[in-house]
């Protein structure tokens, strides 16, 4: 995971929401067989009402009790692709 994080290789920006208004942003870098992996991600809106923070994940930070960075290949035709400050930005809110 660090040596794809820290690639030169070209990066792409994500995102997903779902119906309890959680939402998920990540950075990915297309590895073999064009699969694009997440190398940063951040979760925002927490699993219960009252915990409304979010939370991020890269090599450093892979898991911990209420997430991890997911370890499969985005399905990025499920996602909303986003511009690289838009991520930055609420990665940075997020730390």
């Amino acid at each position: 995971m660090r040596q794809l994080a820290e690639s030169d290789a070209p990066r792409h920006y994500w995102h997903m929401g779902d119906d309890d208004g959680r939402a998920w942003l990540f950075e990915s870098v297309e590895g073999d067989g064009s699969e694009h992996w997440a190398v940063r991600q951040v979760e925002v809106g927490a699993h219960h009402a009252a915990d409304r923070g979010a939370r991020r994940y890269w090599w450093r930070h892979l898991q911990d009790e209420h997430g991890f960075l997911t370890d499969q290949p985005l399905e990025i035709w499920e996602l909303t692709e986003i511009t690289p400050e838009a991520f930055q930005a609420v990665w940075e809110a997020a730390g």
